[in-house]
């Protein structure tokens, strides 16, 4: 059983930046393309970036390009979302999710929750103004 944890969540003032990680447990985190989600209180939750295996490649929401890095540490089984330029429109709980391996890889996105087959029980990251 595979399980993910998120941590660095927490409350922070609009321009500033917060660091989240997500750890895993199992060998076999280095094989899996990994997520990030977030859900604000009474929206739908929504992709805000994705990583590859190697982290070779990344890819981001609209909503955060430029301002959020995700990468991670395979050695470390952990995924990492680095958080700048915050805003109240990124207040949400954070969630971190594995990619499932039957989802497909043709381009189409990585944003579809269906496809990601563990979850985190998430983070709640809330920025004042």
């Amino acid at each position: 059983q595979v399980q993910l944890v998120e941590s660095g969540g927490g409350e922070v003032q609009a321009g500033g930046s917060l660091r989240l990680s997500c750890a895993a447990s199992g060998r076999t985190f280095s094989t899996y393309f990994m997520g990030w989600f977030r859900q604000a209180a009474g929206k739908e939750r929504e992709f805000v970036a994705g990583i590859n295996w190697s982290g070779s490649s990344t890819y981001y929401a609209d909503s955060v390009k430029g301002r959020f890095t995700i990468s991670r540490d395979n050695a470390k089984n952990t995924v990492y979302l680095q958080m700048g330029s915050l805003n109240a429109e990124d207040t949400a709980v954070y969630y971190c999710a594995r990619r499932s391996r039957s989802a497909p890889y043709d381009g189409s996105g990585y944003g579809r929750r269906a496809e990601y087959d563990y979850w985190g029980q998430g983070t709640q990251v809330t920025v004042s103004s």
